[in-house]
């Protein structure tokens, strides 16, 4: 691949859809996180793609991070589910 200029650009990764894909969102430690990263995921990607869900409680205990691990079908599908993330405001970070 090139740039514009005939440059020889890095290997971009390229997702091949479907694949499976982590979702991980962090917020506060409370009991509302889980359910609030669940509810956001949910709404685009039914209950068959989501395959794991796992949490992770920061050293100090202010911080929990969720995992959702989906099979995703596109990347629109996972451009919704980012633009949710990062729009709520009780996320911190969204990877």
């Amino acid at each position: 691949m090139t740039d514009g200029n005939g440059h020889a650009r890095p290997h971009e990764n390229v997702l091949i859809f479907p694949c499976r894909i982590d979702i991980k969102a962090v917020g506060a430690n409370n009991t509302r996180f889980q359910a609030i990263i669940l509810g956001i995921v949910s709404r685009h990607i039914e209950p068959a793609r989501m395959l794991a869900t796992s949490n992770r409680i920061s050293r100090g205990g202010k911080y929990l991070a969720v995992t959702v691990s989906v099979q995703a079908r596109d990347r629109d599908e996972m451009d919704a589910i980012y633009h949710e993330l990062t729009q709520c405001k009780d996320v911190l970070i969204a990877l």
